[in-house]
């Protein structure tokens, strides 16, 4: 068995004659090894129950050579892949999988039934250039080119790939490499395997964008570190998610949720501070609030969108005032391009913020300033600390929300961060509880946190209606006081009835 530790990057055809002079400006020593054309099929059975193991099953022929792969359940970190792996020879292209040790496999998976049903479900063909290089610490990492293409359904995706596999030696370097090929070529690193594109292919399944930030998936058993691990990851791969939704399709809302899984990370350190030195994030810390500014036009952006679409009452009343409707047009103009969002995502300094984040989680950075208290803390199981989090935050709000005040719009809009912040947590630890008794305790509390999304909507209208300072936009600052005070009514309608909700985690 091997254990892939590798790096994966998405390269464009202007960055692939860049990459052999690269790896000799970093390596001791390179060897450039034969160029080979790769012709690969993945299976799985019709039902897909491979795939629901997370096992991926390959067989891969060059040169009149076969060998079959089987890799098992791993771990995928912002472009940090570890999977267990094993290669075997075959004499022909159809895989058998009870060639294997029969102790590899997961417990009660139903190996026979499966090897009696499995086919080729989509192939990858591609030509592979391999370099071997040698540090000057003595570490061998081995970089690989594929160029190539996916195909499934009479249906193709390319393969336009560089991996960095360490061979043996300090992961250090394999970081090091990593950081030099992001800092000269603007590389991005990827998400997502060949297999994973190639299942979404097969299937009809293209990736698309989450509606909601979700929830981390925790085990009641797990360590309050072990949650610590689980929920950083869970934000990382969610940014690079919808990083990758946005190159399929770009779109305002994809981009909010980026703004969403870097808020989740950042909101990670503040929760587990028990275990996390501000001292081992703060230029991690100082690189998300970088890319939240560079994204911090964003929710105007969806507001004026949503002026202009037919779908809302804005746009009929806005036809009626050009001067006002031009006004959007406008600023909606400035904003920046699809094309500039990509050059972001491909920046040497998200990259490398991405990066740093992948490291900080394989180093177990935050270890480095620990002290008793801190290690006693990292071994608590996580339940024992959720309530107490859960209690804080709850009391927190009350105060900030008095049940015998009523709230104007002014007070919704100033508490709509610490709300935020107080349903994060539940994203970060209400995996723990009960489904439907979170559900009904949450909801509520997410419709106030959209209402007041239209609360500030409403108010940058009307801002814009006062820069005007024209006589005939009073007609629409009436109309947008009218609805502004309905919706406060209906929202403190629903927040009284919050108020006295059981809170779930009790």
């Amino acid at each position: 068995m091997d254990t892939e530790i590798e790096l994966k990057f998405l390269v464009s055809d202007n960055e692939v004659p860049l990459i052999p002079a690269l790896i000799t400006q970093f390596a001791k020593t390179v060897t450039n090894k034969p160029a080979k054309n790769l012709t690969n099929a993945y299976f799985d059975t019709p039902n897909r129950e491979l795939r629901a193991l997370d096992i991926g099953l390959r067989t891969r022929c060059c040169n009149d050579e076969c060998e079959q792969t089987i890799k098992l359940a791993g771990e995928v970190v912002g472009g940090l892949h570890q999977r267990p792996e094993y290669n075997l020879p075959i004499q022909s292209g159809r895989p058998d999988l009870l060639a294997f040790d029969a102790n590899i496999w997961p417990h009660g998976m139903q190996l026979e039934s499966i090897a009696e049903n499995i086919f080729p479900v989509f192939s990858t063909n591609f030509i592979r250039r391999t370099w071997l290089i040698e540090t000057d610490s003595g570490t061998k990492i081995e970089v690989v080119l594929d160029k190539g293409e996916i195909s499934a359904q009479g249906k193709m995706e390319p393969i336009n790939e560089l991996e960095i596999e360490l061979v043996e030696g300090n992961k250090e370097d394999l970081f090091l490499l990593a950081d030099h090929l992001i800092k000269q070529a603007g590389m991005r690193l990827g998400l997502y395997s060949k297999a994973a594109r190639g299942y979404r292919i097969a299937d009809d399944k293209p990736l698309k964008p989450n509606k909601f930030i979700g929830f981390v998936p925790l085990k009641s058993q797990v360590t309050q570190e072990q949650a610590l691990i689980a929920t950083v990851s869970y934000g990382i791969q969610f940014v690079q998610k919808h990083e990758q939704c946005y190159f399929n399709k770009p779109s305002l809302k994809t981009l909010k949720r980026v703004i969403d899984g870097v808020s989740l990370i950042r909101h990670a350190f503040w929760l587990f501070d028990d275990i996390v030195d501000k001292s081992s994030t703060e230029s991690i810390r100082n690189e998300l609030k970088w890319l939240l500014s560079e994204l911090a036009w964003v929710e105007n952006a969806i507001h004026l969108k949503t002026y202009t679409s037919k779908r809302h009452a804005y746009h009929k009343k806005l036809n009626q005032f050009p001067e006002l409707a031009q006004v959007i047009t406008d600023l909606q103009d400035v904003q920046p391009t699809p094309t500039d969002i990509e050059d972001l995502f491909h920046c040497t300094r998200y990259n490398r913020l991405i990066l740093s984040l992948t490291r900080w989680l394989v180093d177990r950075a935050w270890r480095k300033n620990w002290d008793q208290k801190a290690l006693s803390a990292a071994e608590l199981p996580v339940t024992e600390i959720a309530s107490q989090l859960f209690d804080k935050d709850w009391q927190e709000l009350k105060n900030l929300l008095p049940q015998d005040k009523s709230l104007s719009e002014r007070d919704y809009l100033q508490v709509r961060i610490k709300l935020e912040n107080t349903l994060l947590s539940g994203n970060c630890l209400g995996k723990l509880y009960d489904k439907e008794a979170r559900k009904a305790f949450r909801t509520p509390w997410i419709d106030i946190v959209y209402g007041i999304y239209e609360l500030e909507t409403l108010a940058y209208l009307y801002q814009l209606c006062q820069n005007q300072n024209a006589d005939e936009l009073q007609e629409v600052q009436a109309w947008l006081k009218q609805k502004s005070d309905f919706l406060i009514s209906a929202m403190e309608q629903s927040r009284q009835s919050s108020m006295l909700s059981e809170p779930y985690w009790f």
